[in-house]
């Protein structure tokens, strides 16, 4: 079986431009490319850029389609945006007001690199350049958008009488891989989900997640993933809201990577060596100590997946303590912070300059959330 060799390409999202669209008529960013933060009062647009910088690479909603401004002309409403993989490549949609859709005139084929996005009401969305080669795919060249439940229970798609089984499912998945008599990718995703645990303090603390034995509930025939606490192996299904957002983020990083490298196998191409990552409100339903690690936790993951993965990231939170933990990592040369304000007329967008304020106080009365 002969293999391409991989590129040494590491494709980030370089620049987005927003026109016509959202709480402001413009947005420009001119991103970095490791950390993107982004941080605003509610209802200034943090997922919104979110929303839209998914849409630019992938050329799809995860949900409703933005709408434009009410004060727009029929020109206006605009998406553009930059891809650099030592090379710029320019994408461009922009909508269509008699079709009342998002129009793309100019977009690549397939976004080089694997993509994930994290939305804060429990979704995600994947979209695997491997995958979207086969041009018979269920969903086309679609990413595939998961619900909460479909995360646990897995996804299916219909061609025509056939049904496809477009991801197991973290339960599914979860069974087969700890029986499974080779390591992989179990043992992966047990130094992901160490990686991404709270912080082991003296006490109070849940513990590292850890998977114990698979157990039986009353209702379900199928057998259910336990997670170790300090008081006792707990049902996955039973988890705490925190715990069961953070193991799915762990679960769909390591499925989406394996997936990928299957994918990649029967393509006869080597796996992309980029992530980007995606991630609304990160710190939701954890406990402050955990909001002091999880994003340098998040970084850190792509030593577990390949020694070679670069991932970029973007972003939003509402956290000074998340904002307090990144301040030995942070960066100029590869990160970048963006906040979002209303100067009494509309929103603006602000790149705003890395300070180290020490403590978590500072922070919060940082012009950042001010």
């Amino acid at each position: 079986m002969q293999i391409k060799k991989p590129s040494e390409k590491k494709a980030t999202l370089s620049v987005l431009t927003i026109e016509g669209v959202g709480a402001a008529k413009k947005l420009h960013l001119e991103l970095a490319n490791r950390i993107n933060l982004f941080t605003g009062d509610n209802g200034l647009g943090k997922s919104f850029l979110l929303d839209c910088a998914w849409y630019a690479l992938s050329g799809n909603w995860t949900n409703l389609p933005a709408y434009p401004r009410e004060d727009a002309n029929q020109s206006e409403p605009k998406i553009h945006f930059q891809i650099y993989d030592q090379k710029i490549h320019k994408g461009y949609s922009h909508y269509n007001w008699e079709q009342q859709k998002w129009i793309s005139s100019e977009k690549l084929e397939v976004f080089p690199s694997l993509l994930l996005y994290a939305r804060v009401d429990g979704a995600f969305a994947i979209l695997d350049p491997a995958r979207d080669s086969f041009p018979n795919l269920a969903k086309g060249d679609k990413p595939l958008i998961f619900t909460r439940e479909e995360i646990w229970n897995g996804l299916q798609s219909h061609i025509g009488d056939k049904l496809t089984f477009l991801a197991n499912g973290l339960i599914a998945d979860w069974i087969h891989w700890q029986n499974s008599p080779e390591k992989e990718p179990f043992a992966t995703f047990k130094r992901v989900l160490k990686r991404l645990s709270p912080p082991e303090l003296e006490t109070g603390d849940i513990g590292v997640l850890e998977p114990g034995k698979p157990t039986r509930i009353s209702g379900d025939s199928r057998w259910i993933p336990t997670i170790k606490h300090a008081y006792g192996e707990i049902p996955l299904v039973h988890a705490s809201a925190g715990v069961q957002r953070i193991i799915a983020l762990a679960y769909l990083i390591v499925w989406a990577w394996e997936e990928h490298k299957a994918q990649s196998k029967l393509i006869r191409q080597a796996p992309k060596q980029n992530m980007v990552i995606l991630v609304d409100e990160i710190e939701a339903h954890l406990h402050p100590q955990w909001q002091r690690k999880i994003l340098t936790a998040l970084l850190d993951i792509q030593e577990d997946l390949a020694s070679s993965l670069s991932m970029q990231l973007l972003i939003t939170t509402h956290s000074p303590l998340l904002m307090s933990s990144i301040e030995p990592i942070f960066d100029c040369n590869t990160d970048k912070i963006f906040h979002l304000d209303f100067d009494g007329a509309e929103v603006v967008l602000q790149e705003s300059e890395f300070v180290i304020y020490g403590t978590v106080d500072s922070w919060l009365r940082s012009e950042i959330f001010a």
